[in-house]
Protein backbone atom coordinates (compact mmCIF):
# COMPACT_ATOMS: atom_id res chain seq x y z
CA UNK A 1 0.00 0.00 0.00
CA UNK A 2 1.38 3.44 -1.20
CA UNK A 3 1.54 5.97 0.98
CA UNK A 4 -0.62 9.32 0.24
CA UNK A 5 1.54 12.34 -1.37
CA UNK A 6 1.13 15.82 -0.48
CA UNK A 7 0.77 18.51 -2.97
CA UNK A 8 3.73 20.44 -3.58
CA UNK A 9 3.01 24.32 -3.29
CA UNK A 10 3.90 26.02 -6.46
CA UNK A 11 6.38 28.60 -6.89
CA UNK A 12 3.46 30.96 -6.91
CA UNK A 13 1.55 29.95 -3.53
CA UNK A 14 4.90 30.03 -1.89
CA UNK A 15 5.86 33.67 -2.77
CA UNK A 16 1.91 34.19 -1.69
CA UNK A 17 2.71 31.90 1.65
CA UNK A 18 5.95 34.33 1.71
CA UNK A 19 3.73 38.25 1.33
CA UNK A 20 1.25 36.71 3.85
CA UNK A 21 3.90 35.77 6.80
CA UNK A 22 5.34 39.26 6.06
CA UNK A 23 2.38 41.25 5.91
CA UNK A 24 1.00 38.98 9.57
CA UNK A 25 4.70 40.02 11.05
CA UNK A 26 4.78 43.65 10.17
CA UNK A 27 0.93 44.23 10.85
CA UNK A 28 1.21 42.51 13.90
CA UNK A 29 4.09 44.81 14.82
CA UNK A 30 2.85 48.39 13.84
CA UNK A 31 -0.88 47.75 12.77
CA UNK A 32 -2.11 48.35 9.84
CA UNK A 33 -1.89 51.62 8.93
CA UNK A 34 1.75 52.31 9.42
CA UNK A 35 2.63 49.50 7.24
CA UNK A 36 3.03 49.99 3.57
CA UNK A 37 3.34 47.74 0.57
CA UNK A 38 6.30 48.94 -0.11
CA UNK A 39 7.21 47.73 3.36
CA UNK A 40 5.73 44.09 3.24
CA UNK A 41 7.51 43.86 -0.09
CA UNK A 42 10.89 44.40 1.03
CA UNK A 43 10.23 42.40 4.22
CA UNK A 44 9.23 39.50 1.81
CA UNK A 45 12.09 40.00 -0.57
CA UNK A 46 10.34 41.19 -3.23
CA UNK A 47 9.96 44.41 -5.77
CA UNK A 48 6.94 46.16 -5.29
CA UNK A 49 5.23 45.37 -8.59
CA UNK A 50 5.53 41.70 -7.74
CA UNK A 51 3.91 41.87 -4.51
CA UNK A 52 0.88 43.43 -6.17
CA UNK A 53 1.28 40.71 -9.30
CA UNK A 54 0.06 38.60 -5.70
CA UNK A 55 -2.67 40.57 -4.28
CA UNK A 56 -4.06 43.98 -6.12
CA UNK A 57 -3.70 46.08 -2.66
CA UNK A 58 -3.52 46.59 0.94
CA UNK A 59 -6.82 46.01 1.84
CA UNK A 60 -7.23 42.83 0.14
CA UNK A 61 -4.04 42.06 1.44
CA UNK A 62 -5.49 42.40 5.11
CA UNK A 63 -8.52 40.21 4.64
CA UNK A 64 -5.85 37.03 3.13
CA UNK A 65 -3.74 37.58 6.51
CA UNK A 66 -6.80 37.74 8.79
CA UNK A 67 -8.54 34.12 6.92
CA UNK A 68 -4.38 33.21 7.24
CA UNK A 69 -4.61 33.72 10.92
CA UNK A 70 -8.22 31.49 11.92
CA UNK A 71 -7.14 29.16 9.70
CA UNK A 72 -3.48 28.90 11.58
CA UNK A 73 -5.06 29.35 15.40
CA UNK A 74 -8.19 26.87 14.66
CA UNK A 75 -10.39 28.82 14.96
CA UNK A 76 -12.71 27.72 12.25
CA UNK A 77 -13.73 24.65 14.90
CA UNK A 78 -17.25 23.69 13.44
CA UNK A 79 -19.18 24.73 16.48
CA UNK A 80 -22.39 24.37 15.50
CA UNK A 81 -22.13 21.16 14.67
CA UNK A 82 -24.09 18.86 16.13
CA UNK A 83 -22.16 15.69 15.58
CA UNK A 84 -19.38 17.58 18.08
CA UNK A 85 -19.69 16.93 21.90
CA UNK A 86 -20.07 20.32 23.59
CA UNK A 87 -17.84 20.01 26.11
CA UNK A 88 -14.87 18.76 23.45
CA UNK A 89 -15.36 21.59 21.50
CA UNK A 90 -15.18 23.84 24.19
CA UNK A 91 -11.98 22.09 25.49
CA UNK A 92 -10.76 22.90 22.02
CA UNK A 93 -10.99 26.71 21.86
CA UNK A 94 -9.75 26.90 25.48
CA UNK A 95 -6.68 24.47 24.41
CA UNK A 96 -6.02 26.91 21.54
CA UNK A 97 -5.69 29.85 23.93
CA UNK A 98 -2.55 27.33 25.58
CA UNK A 99 -1.27 27.28 22.08
CA UNK A 100 -1.63 30.86 21.22
CA UNK A 101 0.59 31.84 24.53
CA UNK A 102 3.51 30.47 21.93
CA UNK A 103 2.60 33.01 19.06
CA UNK A 104 2.44 36.42 20.61
CA UNK A 105 2.69 37.56 16.78
CA UNK A 106 -0.50 36.48 16.02
CA UNK A 107 -1.90 37.45 19.23
CA UNK A 108 -1.30 40.63 18.78
CA UNK A 109 -1.60 41.07 15.38
CA UNK A 110 -5.70 40.58 16.19
CA UNK A 111 -5.38 42.75 19.40
CA UNK A 112 -3.95 45.65 16.84
CA UNK A 113 -6.74 45.25 13.82
CA UNK A 114 -9.78 44.50 15.95
CA UNK A 115 -9.09 47.72 17.48
CA UNK A 116 -8.46 49.88 14.69
CA UNK A 117 -11.48 48.16 12.97
CA UNK A 118 -13.75 49.53 15.26
CA UNK A 119 -13.82 52.26 12.60
CA UNK A 120 -16.58 51.41 10.12
CA UNK A 121 -13.74 52.82 7.63
CA UNK A 122 -11.50 50.40 8.17
CA UNK A 123 -10.99 47.50 5.44
CA UNK A 124 -11.53 44.96 8.05
CA UNK A 125 -14.66 46.59 9.48
CA UNK A 126 -16.90 44.31 8.19
CA UNK A 127 -14.98 41.09 8.35
CA UNK A 128 -14.80 41.98 12.35
CA UNK A 129 -18.17 42.37 12.41
CA UNK A 130 -19.04 38.90 11.01
CA UNK A 131 -16.58 37.08 12.73
CA UNK A 132 -18.15 38.00 16.22
CA UNK A 133 -21.27 37.56 15.02
CA UNK A 134 -20.15 33.99 14.20
CA UNK A 135 -18.25 33.51 17.53
CA UNK A 136 -21.41 34.69 19.59
CA UNK A 137 -23.67 32.16 17.59
CA UNK A 138 -21.18 29.34 18.12
CA UNK A 139 -20.14 29.95 21.34
CA UNK A 140 -24.23 30.50 22.58
CA UNK A 141 -24.87 27.35 20.56
CA UNK A 142 -22.16 25.68 22.83
CA UNK A 143 -23.09 27.04 26.05
CA UNK A 144 -26.96 26.39 25.90
CA UNK A 145 -25.94 22.74 25.26
CA UNK A 146 -23.85 22.24 28.31
CA UNK A 147 -26.22 24.57 30.53
CA UNK A 148 -28.81 22.29 29.73
CA UNK A 149 -27.02 19.30 30.01
CA UNK A 150 -25.85 20.04 33.84
CA UNK A 151 -26.98 18.68 36.53
CA UNK A 152 -29.23 20.35 37.92
CA UNK A 153 -29.89 22.75 34.56
CA UNK A 154 -27.67 25.75 34.56
CA UNK A 155 -30.04 28.72 34.56
CA UNK A 156 -27.28 31.47 32.67
CA UNK A 157 -28.65 33.19 29.44
CA UNK A 158 -26.52 31.52 26.32
CA UNK A 159 -26.29 34.78 24.29
CA UNK A 160 -25.34 36.84 27.30
CA UNK A 161 -22.40 34.82 28.43
CA UNK A 162 -21.24 33.90 25.16
CA UNK A 163 -21.07 37.88 25.04
CA UNK A 164 -18.97 38.18 28.56
CA UNK A 165 -16.80 34.65 27.20
CA UNK A 166 -15.76 36.50 23.86
CA UNK A 167 -14.85 39.65 26.49
CA UNK A 168 -13.30 38.07 28.83
CA UNK A 169 -10.96 35.78 25.75
CA UNK A 170 -10.23 39.54 24.07
CA UNK A 171 -9.42 41.48 27.79
CA UNK A 172 -6.96 38.44 28.55
CA UNK A 173 -4.97 38.64 25.26
CA UNK A 174 -4.38 42.50 26.03
CA UNK A 175 -3.54 42.03 29.27
CA UNK A 176 -1.01 38.74 28.61
CA UNK A 177 0.75 40.73 25.99
CA UNK A 178 1.21 43.55 28.48
CA UNK A 179 2.33 41.19 30.68
CA UNK A 180 3.03 37.65 29.85
CA UNK A 181 5.08 36.17 32.71
CA UNK A 182 1.72 37.28 34.78
CA UNK A 183 -1.44 36.02 32.82
CA UNK A 184 -2.18 32.71 31.89
CA UNK A 185 -5.02 32.74 29.29
CA UNK A 186 -6.15 28.74 29.43
CA UNK A 187 -6.26 29.24 33.76
CA UNK A 188 -8.23 32.01 33.48
CA UNK A 189 -10.63 31.29 30.98
CA UNK A 190 -11.42 27.80 33.01
CA UNK A 191 -11.48 29.23 35.93
CA UNK A 192 -14.06 31.75 34.46
CA UNK A 193 -16.35 28.53 33.31
CA UNK A 194 -15.99 26.95 36.23
CA UNK A 195 -17.56 29.91 38.16
CA UNK A 196 -20.73 29.26 35.80
CA UNK A 197 -20.71 25.67 37.12
CA UNK A 198 -19.16 24.19 33.71
CA UNK A 199 -16.47 21.51 34.27
CA UNK A 200 -14.67 20.96 30.73
CA UNK A 201 -11.34 19.21 32.72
Amino acid sequence: MTEPTTRRMTKGERTQARILDSAMELFSRSGFHAVSLRDIAAHAGLTHAGLLHHFPGKDALLIEVLKRREVLTAELVAATDPGLDPVEIIRRHVDQLAASMRTPGLVGLFVKLSAEATDPGHPAHAYFVERYRRLRKGAAWVLAELFAQATPPLPHDPDVVAGQLLAVVDGLQTQWLLDPDRVDMRASVAAFLTELGLDIS
